[in-house]
């Protein structure tokens, strides 16, 4: 802040300067002063002139004047004292002399000069001051620094000393954040008119906004600023307060800068209360005493006084005070600054403070200490809404990281640290802080490094505690967990009691405060060491006082503070799961649980009662959906799981939680509710019927009793059953049900009865009534029924017809008969499609008639189908014969009928075989297929409509005879050569050919046949007799019942010629199995038989011919098993001539029948392999049947052949053909039972041997000697043992380290448990075998084992904390096994702990994997390319000794994109109203979808923001519209799927006026009358601009009062002002963003002017300088105070 102060000063010298301008500007060429300029002498007052030592004090009505201070002008060349500034500088040199004026050149430009003619006039109401009087004022006269601009060094002296001086008021331009105030003094001479209070413009408390202004003049001669601290300097710079003029306003301002005062209450100055604005700077004021008036002031300028304090308590008046300025003084402690309830800005740079420490202050924004001795920060006060702070030039600067402890003091509101936004990387450390760290801080702690802060902070607050704690209690932990919306929140506190005489009790206190840390309010009810975090306590930060008392002493409490409370996920979760009620039958079990809703809005939780049988899984229970369940007989045994899950009303669920109980118990066994159901009437029957309850029922027992008439007393009649029927004998008594329960144990309980009414006899009643019959046209239907109380005989039918098949009563029915006896009904035309009621009413002989009962049809009766009734054949049933049939037809109107004609081989063959050539006839002619069958003929009636009736069918009586049998024709057929085959080709006819008898005749060449003997076959083969002769053959047709028809006899054929020599035919003679002989027959023709050839051959599987043998004959023998035989037959003629070969082959020879030939066991060795000698026969042998046998005792004959059948002295030891005797077999004998199996697996019959001797023992010896791990501590010794049976080995152990083997002292046994002398080593395990009959063999050691190790760490599962969405951080928690050993291992022998993500891949169906390379951490923050794929943690332990586990690893659901936000959003761009300014920011949650953007303009501590229409892009150019404003963005992230984030904003320092641009403007400004010219388009007729279209020349012309726009003159015209007005609201001026050349004046609502300029820029200095002429008008904001011009 020390820079706005030395602004402020800065820019009161230049207004001085400025004076002198302006004094210049009124001196004539001839140096004469103007007649505006010297219009009224100054006024001296007496009193004043007394009070001040008789120094006069000139006023001057000078134009305009604005300065409520004096600047008095020396003709001589007196130097100028000049005030210390606000920094406290001291001059060095002395000022230069003021240089004299000339009177031939103007000391202002023509601008200037023009303008002072067109301002006001002062007027004085006092009388003028003589010349005379005049020189008084030579004296030095200081120059006020109260106005805030620079004083040159060139100021103008007079010719002569007779001119007379004057003092004049100057008018000076005032920042908007110091304004000015005129004072009325009551007693003062001259009375000014002072238009500074208009031209000022006003502050208020809520509206700030920035200053124009311009850096001072360099060129000053003023090189020192330092106050002059002189007795002498002081009293000759006091004047006398002039009394001015109050116009609207002045009442509500007070400016006295520099004027010496020394106290508020002396008589010269009157403070009012409706002061607001009082600047009382650079004077002599050490105390406070007089300000509490003040009541309605809102800035107070004390700065550069004399005040050392304390002694601020009079400012509590000053309830409206917003701005503080106490820079400059020798102030040592602000601890006497009350709390002030508005302020918002406080100054204390430059004073002597060696703390900050004062009251809280509520609403203090920024606190400027620079340039101070503050060392420490203790008693830091607290400032909730601060957001400035600067500390430059101070002790405490060497405090590393000064600013990270600054923003853990003030909080989140701190924006900006000694004039710098905050570091990033200061903020980063200030998180690393604990929650406590502030409160340290402010009560002395000193600020170390923030890893050491927890320990740190933690030992000094258990110092400050350890003194007001009982003795002998000692404080190990004071936290609080990381607190969440809705969540528990665990305190943690750990104080022990080295005494326990007296029991400690803790209490504990809940309070929350904001983030500043200033008011801790309790939090009613939150009294337990858990609290719930609410929705409004989210952003703040809770404490917890814990309180111990012991006996009735309470102690001073301890407490913990929490970082701020975060936002609930909206994910609610389960504390706690409690289940009440006895685990009984019957009984209510009611499940209570505890939820932390995390910022979600309780919802309808969703509960389910499982029920879990032993050894099996939950299942769940439907309807069981309450919090409250009602045990039932299916939960007796089983184990109960009540499964809760919390829903928020958002539908957001959380994990299911289950709590099971114990098994449920049955309940005793009891009965309620027992009553009698059923009728008490004679012949009905009773049952007994009961609530059971308690567990499954078991045998129960049911009575029934009879109560006895005459003695009351109730007689068993029935037992065992709930159910009786009542008879005769209980007709007029009671009956009574007893019930035994008993469960499924037999336990029983307490019996309950029942007792019936009276039993009735029984009237008469029909039950089981139905009606029976055919429904159909004309069809008899009957009713039947069981009648009791009655008779059959005397009960009455009567019969109705119903159009619907349910009875209603008796309601709808048609009679169709009169009540009768008859119990038959034939059913009438009428009743077609109607259901048949039959009206039985049960009567007793003696005439009682009963309740009558309906019986009703199952269906409507139906009409009758189509049918026939008759069926004949008629015609002559013989092979040739024509069969006709006849029927008759009945069911309406015949349609297509369909007609079949079958025959049969029997009556009985139904439905017979379809004759397909007759069907749809009704005549059919016999043909020879159905001689001997019978002939049916199948009519199926089909009636017009397409209904088919039942077929029907008719059969002939007799079977079809044949006809007369006769040979139609008869001719020879084939070769008349020897050896061919003649054959008779006839032609039958009459039945089924029987025998027919042929008869082969042989003519010789006279023509005398001779019948050929033997010949009485259809064929004829021609022999060598034959050659020569004729050939004919006769035939005699025989039927096959013998029937004989004519005998025919053929025509001859031949003569017969001789034949080629063929053999006829060629068979084998033998059995084809194997060891067999075999031989073959052949026949021959072709003349006469010569010497034939003959071959035998071996044909195999590949079809390969081996050639066996040439003789007659061939004896099978075992390569022929499984082939063929095969043999090739030549014949030859005698004459040599050959025939044809004829070959035959056989089918595969057949192996013989398989037995044993042999069978012999040699002498039997333990573990030395048998092998028998056998021999087989039988084809190729195949797995035959082995089975050995052990037996103590020698077996012969029959017992060893039947070994098979032995009992159990015969032990079956092998199956298979060899076998190694094994140590049962020792010195015992062994049989082999031998089955022969051939290949095919045919068996022959048993073979069995037996050893001669018992089998021998082998030596002693062991082998595989090793050493096998039990558990992780414990080694088994294991060996195999041969050589008989073992007796008594000999055992060790050994240790093996670094290859020294030493024995083990005492571990002789075959298990050894490890000590710790075994780690690092190897151990070896010895084994010496000793067999029974005590033969020791040789000792044989085990290979050494792995060096002894515990065992390797394991991890049970691998679990992740947080969530799986973007931004969130998984951290992968390890599930340590819970045995002992494996708690050891992990809590001495862990090493480092390796972790490695992987992500899933996109393609492919199956999940698979890629490792994230840096990802080695046990977390990861999940980003933004994870979204939608799994993630996986593995994770390996390795242990001390550089082992690993098993990988272990968990695995996520798909990641889902985070919420969407904007990080690190900022506004990139220069500070001038002519830059372009781009949006920076990242995106967050997802892929960014269409984001919307908004930039605003905000007035600079205002919190109203103006919206910039059609502003929503990333870029935005700046315009002379934003002068002054910030600009603010609002930047509301949306991702792709239109979720939308929170909006988040970010703004720019106030816009200033690009530098150039500023000078021009405000040189405009000084001049206070400036013209431009400008286009308008108002009258089209006069002359245009060229280029411009329709607009003309108009003169913009302005002053610091009004505008107006002037129409030039013309040869032919005056000019003429079209627009003028005041600046006064609603005038303003408006600017177009597209085009850039173009602003509108609006005067009013009534007279507004567009114009267009040649450029922006000309555009921009003419809207600065209105609104720089109109800036009275505007407020002034708090932040304004803060703005540093380009």
């Amino acid at each position: 802040m020390e820079g706005v102060a030395s602004k402020a000063e800065e820019e009161a010298l230049e207004t001085t300067v400025e004076a002198t301008k302006e004094g210049n500007a009124a001196t004539t060429a001839d140096g004469s002063r103007s007649p505006e300029s010297v219009s009224a002498a100054s006024l001296v007052s007496s009193r004043a002139a007394t009070a001040t030592r008789k120094k006069a004090v000139i006023s001057s009505n000078l134009v305009k004047p604005t300065a409520s201070s004096s600047l008095r002008v020396s003709s001589s060349s007196t130097p100028v004292v000049i005030r210390r500034n606000s920094t406290g500088g001291v001059t060095e040199k002395p000022t230069k002399a003021l240089p004299k004026r000339t009177s031939t050149t103007a000391s202002v430009t023509d601008p200037v000069r023009r303008s002072l003619p067109e301002l006001k006039r002062s007027s004085l109401s006092a009388k003028t001051v003589s010349r005379a009087s005049l020189p008084e004022s030579k004296k030095p006269i200081p120059v006020s620094p109260g106005s805030r601009s620079s004083t040159k060094s060139g100021l103008s002296k007079p010719e002569s000393s007779a001119r007379p001086a004057m003092s004049v008021s100057v008018s000076s331009k005032r920042a908007p954040s110091s304004p000015h105030s005129t004072l009325s003094s009551g007693r003062t001479v001259s009375k000014l008119s002072s238009p500074s209070a208009g031209s000022s413009p006003s502050v208020s408390s809520g509206v700030r906004s920035k200053s124009l202004s311009t850096p001072l003049d360099r060129s000053s001669n003023i090189s020192g600023r330092k106050k002059t601290d002189t007795p002498e300097s002081r009293d000759s710079r006091l004047i006398i307060l002039p009394k001015v003029e109050v116009k609207a306003g002045d009442d509500m301002r007070l400016d006295l800068r520099g004027h010496r005062i020394r106290s508020l209450t002396s008589g010269g100055l009157h403070l009012s209360p409706n002061l607001e604005f009082v600047y009382l700077r650079d004077n002599l004021l050490s105390e406070l005493e007089g300000i509490e008036i003040l009541n309605r002031v809102k800035v107070l300028d004390l700065s550069f006084n004399d005040f050392k304090g304390p002694g601020f308590e009079p400012l509590e008046n000053c309830k409206m005070l917003q701005q503080l300025y106490l820079a400059g003084n020798q102030i040592t402690s602000l601890a006497s600054l009350p709390q002030l309830p508005n302020l918002e800005f406080l100054s204390v740079a430059q004073n002597k403070l060696k703390s900050l420490a004062m009251a809280i202050q509520p609403r203090l924004q920024v606190l400027a200490a620079s340039k101070n001795k503050i060392k420490t920060l203790k008693n830091f006060p607290y400032l909730p809404v601060l957001e400035h702070l600067r500390l430059e030039e101070n002790p405490i600067l060497k405090i590393p990281h000064l600013e990270a402890a600054s923003i853990l003091l003030v909080g989140p509101t701190l924006k900006k640290f000694n004039d710098r936004d905050l570091s990033r990387e200061e903020l980063a450390i200030a998180k690393r802080y604990p929650p406590q760290t502030a409160l340290c801080l402010r009560d002395g702690w000193e600020f170390c490094k923030s890893e050491l802060a927890p320990e740190s902070t933690f030992r000094f607050l258990v110092e400050r505690w350890q003194e007001t704690l009982p003795s002998g209690c000692l404080i190990k932990e004071a936290s609080v967990d990381r607190p969440s919306e809705e969540s528990p929140c665990q305190s943690h506190f750990g104080l022990v009691q080295e005494s326990t005489e007296s029991e400690l009790v803790l209490k504990y206190q809940w309070s929350v405060a904001d983030r500043s840390l200033s008011k801790f309010v309790p939090i009613p009810d939150a009294t337990n060491e858990v609290y719930w975090p609410k929705h409004e306590d989210i952003g703040r930060v809770l404490k917890i006082e814990c309180t111990p008392v012991i006996g009735e002493t309470e102690y001073p409490s301890i407490f913990a503070i929490s970082s701020p409370v975060l936002r609930g996920k909206g994910i609610p979760k389960v504390v706690s799961l409690e289940l009440h009620g006895e685990l009984v039958e019957g009984n209510i079990l009611k499940g209570q649980a505890v939820v932390a809703w995390c910022g979600g809005t309780p919802g309808k939780c969703i509960t389910s009662w499982l029920r879990r049988k032993w050894n099996g899984s939950p299942v769940v229970i439907d309807g069981a959906e309450d919090e409250e369940y009602r045990l039932s007989l299916d939960d007796v045994g089983s184990s109960m799981v009540f499964m809760y899950t919390p829903v928020t009303e958002e539908n957001a669920r959380g994990e299911p939680q289950y709590k099971y109980t114990e098994f449920v118990k049955a309940a005793p066994p009891s009965v309620s509710n027992v009553r009698i159901i059923g009728d008490a009437v004679e012949g009905c029957v009773l049952k007994g019927i009961g609530d059971y309850f308690g567990g499954k029922e078991g045998p129960s027992k049911f009575q029934w009793l009879r109560k006895n008439k005459e003695t009351g007393e109730f007689s068993l009649i029935s037992a065992g059953t709930s159910e009786y029927t009542l008879t005769q004998e209980d007709v007029g008594r009671h009956v009574t049900f007893v019930y035994i329960p008993a469960n499924f144990e037999g336990l029983e309980g307490e019996p309950l009865s029942t007792l019936s009414s009276v039993v009735k006899p029984a009237p008469p009643k029909v039950k089981d009534l139905k009606i029976v019959g055919d429904l159909r046209e004309n069809s008899k239907l009957t009713v039947t029924g069981t009648v009791t109380g009655g008779t059959e005989a005397s009960s009455r039918v009567q019969w109705f017809k119903s159009s619907c098949s349910i009875l209603e009563g008796g309601n709808n029915l048609e009679e169709l008969s009169t009540s009768k006896v008859a119990k038959s009904f034939r059913i009438p035309l009428g009743a077609v499609g109607y259901y048949i009621v039959a009206k039985y009413t049960p009567m007793a002989p003696d005439g009682e008639c009963g309740e009558s009962v309906y019986a009703i049809s199952e269906r409507a009766v139906e009409t009758l189908p189509p049918s026939l009734n008759f069926l004949s054949i008629t015609g002559d049933n013989i092979e040739g014969g024509i069969l006709t049939a006849s029927y008759g037809y009945i069911g309406g109107h015949e349609g297509k009928s369909i007609y079949e004609w079958h025959y049969h081989k029997a009556e009985s063959d139904h439905p017979g075989t379809l004759i397909p050539g007759a069907s749809g006839l009704l005549q059919y002619t016999v043909t020879k297929e159905a001689i001997g069958k019978f002939i049916s003929f199948k009519c199926i009636p089909v009636r017009d409509d397409g209904i088919v009736g039942e077929a029907r069918t008719c059969m002939c009586q007799e079977r079809v005879r044949p006809g007369n049998p006769r040979a139609v024709s008869l001719q020879v057929v084939g070769a008349a050569v020897e050896g061919t085959v003649l054959s008779a080709e006839k032609e039958y006819w009459g039945g089924e050919e029987g025998a027919s008898v042929f008869r082969w005749f042989r003519t010789n060449s006279d023509g005398s046949p001779c019948e050929i003997k033997g010949a009485t076959t259809a064929s004829y083969l021609l022999s060598v007799d034959d050659i020569g002769f004729f050939i004919s053959v006769s035939y005699e047709p025989v039927r096959d019942d013998w029937a004989r028809g004519p005998t025919v006899i053929s025509d001859i054929t031949g003569p017969i010629v001789a034949g080629h020599p063929t053999c006829q035919s060629l068979e084998f003679l033998g059995s084809m199995i194997e060891g067999q002989r075999l031989s073959f027959v052949a026949s021959y023709t072709g003349g006469v038989k010569g010497n034939c050839s003959l071959e035998w051959f071996r044909v195999k599987r590949s079809g390969v011919k081996e050639l066996l043998s040439n003789d007659e004959f061939l004896d099978l023998s075992l390569e022929d098993v499984g082939e063929s035989i095969e043999i090739i037959y030549t014949p030859v003629r005698e004459d040599g001539i050959e025939g044809l070969p004829r070959s035959i082959r056989s089918d595969s020879i057949s192996p013989a029948n398989p037995m044993g030939l042999e069978l012999l066991i040699p002498d039997c060795y333990e573990s030395q392999e048998v092998v028998p000698h056998k021999t087989y026969f039988g084809g190729y042998e195949g797995d035959g049947e082995y089975i050995w046998y052990r037996t103590k005792e020698k077996l012969h004959g029959s017992a060893l052949t039947e070994i098979s059948y032995a009992g159990e002295e015969v032990i079956a030891c092998s199956r298979t053909l060899k076998y190694t005797p094994s140590l049962e077999d020792v010195g015992a004998y062994l049989v082999l039972y031998w089955i022969p199996t051939r290949v095919d697996g045919r068996s022959g019959k048993p073979v069995v041997s037996i050893t001669n001797s018992p089998v021998t023992p082998a030596d002693p010896e062991v082998s595989n000697v090793r050493v096998e791990k039990l558990f992780s501590d414990a080694y088994s010794g294991e060996g195999d043992y041969f050589g008989g049976h073992e007796g008594a080995s000999l055992f060790s152990w050994y240790r093996d380290n670094d290859g020294t083997i030493d024995v083990i002292a005492g571990a002789n046994s075959k298990t050894y448990e490890v000590t710790e002398s075994d780690y690092n080593c190897r151990i070896l395990f010895g084994y010496t075998p000793v067999r029974s009959d005590s033969a020791v063999g040789d000792l044989k050691m085990s290979e050494p084992t792995e060096i002894i190790l515990p065992e390797v760490p394991r991890v049970d599962m691998l679990a992740f904390t947080g969530k799986a969405v973007q931004g969130d951080v998984l951290t992968a928690v390890q599930v340590i096994p819970k045995t002992e050993i494996q708690q050891l291992v992990w809590s001495k022998y862990k090493g480092a702990i390796e972790y490695q993500w992987f992500r899933s891949l996109e393609s492919g169906n199956e999940m698979s994997y890629e490792a994230l390379s840096s990802e080695i951490s046990c977390s990861y923050k999940v980003r933004f390319e994870d979204i939608g794929r799994c993630l996986k943690c593995e994770c390996v332990v390795h242990d001390v000794f550089g082992r690993s586990s098993e990988p272990a690893s968990a695995e996520t659901g798909p990641i889902s994109p985070g919420f969407p936000r904007i990080e690190k959003l900022e506004i990139e761009g220069g500070g001038f109203h002519t830059n372009l300014y781009a949006l920076q920011g990242n995106y967050f949650g997802g892929k960014e979808g269409k984001s919307k953007i908004q930039w605003l303009r905000s007035m600079v501590g205002s919190p109203d923001l103006i919206s910039i229409p059609g502003e929503t892009g990333r870029m935005y150019e700046a315009n002379v519209d934003d002068v002054g404003y910030r600009l603010v963005v609002v930047y509301t992230p949306i991702r792709e799927d239109g979720v939308e984030g929170h909006p988040i904003s970010a703004s720019t320092e106030p816009v200033s006026v690009e530098p150039d641009l500023y000078k021009e403007v405000k040189l405009k400004l000084e001049t206070g009358l400036v013209k431009f010219e400008v286009l308008c388009d108002k009258d089209p007729y006069p002359k245009k601009i060229a280029g411009e279209g329709n607009l003309e020349r108009r003169m913009l012309e302005m002053n610091r009062k009004r505008l107006k726009v002037v129409k030039p003159g013309s040869k032919t015209s005056f000019s003429s002002t079209e627009v003028r007005g005041s600046y006064v609201p609603p005038f303003h001026v408006e600017t177009f963003r597209n085009d850039q050349r173009r602003l509108r004046v609006v005067v009013n609502s009534e007279n507004a002017v567009d114009m267009v300029v040649h450029s922006r820029h000309l555009r921009d200095v003419i809207v600065l300088v209105i609104r720089g002429f109109a800036q009275k008008f505007n407020s002034t904001s708090l932040n304004s105070l803060l703005k540093i011009d380009a």
